[in-house]
């Protein structure tokens, strides 16, 4: 106890510590505790009691489970419980009103059953690397979320209410099982970056070129055979990827994205190139094919 004094940050990073000990729990000033890559399947319940607490790193362990006295940190701005072994979340979760970044990324989750509405001041949600197959609805509920990463999951749709998430900046929702877009993508106003490659999507909705701050969007990989004439609307719009795709013709309003800097069609079944493929190269847009 006498090493660990009167601390307010605490770091045990690969220690390789199968434990920890006792003592950490009566460091009441603690504000920040980091354990990343250890071996630790559980730590002293007295940690729980640190409500001062506003980080926790607990990534890259081999947490099976966390426990509902996890509810008690009410003042964590930041949880990192990735790369563990959690097959569920304690329904104290949706305590942490102050959270801002929540990170679950590689484990073994099925499905998220937390009222995630009540984490009010989320900015940033990553869940990826797990065994998704749906998203809660109330997901759409998280008004101030800015970027949201769902990867390497099994997820076959988007809730219609991830509209609801108008603040989000950037949405990444690539090797899923997706085969189609919800409507309500076009509420998403502030959305830059729009990624799902490795998907099975099929087409796109209309609503897609009132999505106005869009500047990446990322197709590759995926079945469509066309684009929806809205996507000319896109006038922020600097990268589009719709490589391996089943594309044989364009919308030629693509033409007149005076933004666009690159533009790769390779893997899809083009037979000529349209002659606004060259207005594009003039202005500087690079167009692989």
């Amino acid at each position: 106890m006498d090493e660990l004094g009167n601390k307010q940050e605490l770091n045990l990073d690969d220690q390789n510590l199968s434990s920890l000990p006792e003592e950490i729990g009566q460091l009441k000033d603690l504000k920040s505790l980091s354990v990343y890559k250890n071996q630790l399947t559980r730590v002293p319940e007295n940690i729980w009691q640190l409500t001062d607490l506003e980080v926790l790193n607990l990534a890259d362990n081999k947490f099976p489970s966390l426990p509902e006295s996890i509810g008690n940190l009410t003042n964590l701005r930041i949880l990192d419980a990735g790369h563990n072994e959690l097959i569920a979340l304690p329904d104290s979760l949706a305590k942490l009103a102050n959270l801002k970044f929540l990170y679950l990324s590689n484990n073994r989750l099925t499905s998220i059953k937390i009222a995630l509405e009540n984490l009010q001041g989320l900015i940033y949600l990553n869940v990826t690397d797990n065994q998704l197959s749906a998203l809660p609805e109330d997901i759409g509920k998280l008004t101030k979320l800015m970027e949201l990463r769902l990867y390497n999951n099994q997820l076959k749709s988007l809730p219609n209410i991830i509209g609801g998430l108008t603040n989000l900046r950037e949405l990444h929702a690539m090797n899923n099982q997706l085969n189609s877009i919800p409507e309500t993508i076009g509420n998403l106003k502030n959305l830059k970056k729009l990624m799902l490659q490795s998907n099975q999507i099929e087409s796109l909705p209309d609503s897609l070129g009132s999505i106005s701050s869009l500047t990446d969007l990322d197709l590759r990989f995926n079945n469509l055979t066309g684009l929806p004439e809205s996507i000319g609307n896109l006038k922020k719009l600097r990268f589009l990827d719709l490589r391996a795709n089943k594309l044989s013709s364009l919308p030629a309003n693509i033409g007149n994205l005076k933004s666009l800097e690159k533009l790769d069609l390779r893997w899809n079944s083009f037979q000529s190139m349209p002659e606004w493929f060259t207005r594009l190269e003039e202005r500087g847009c690079t167009i692989y094919i």
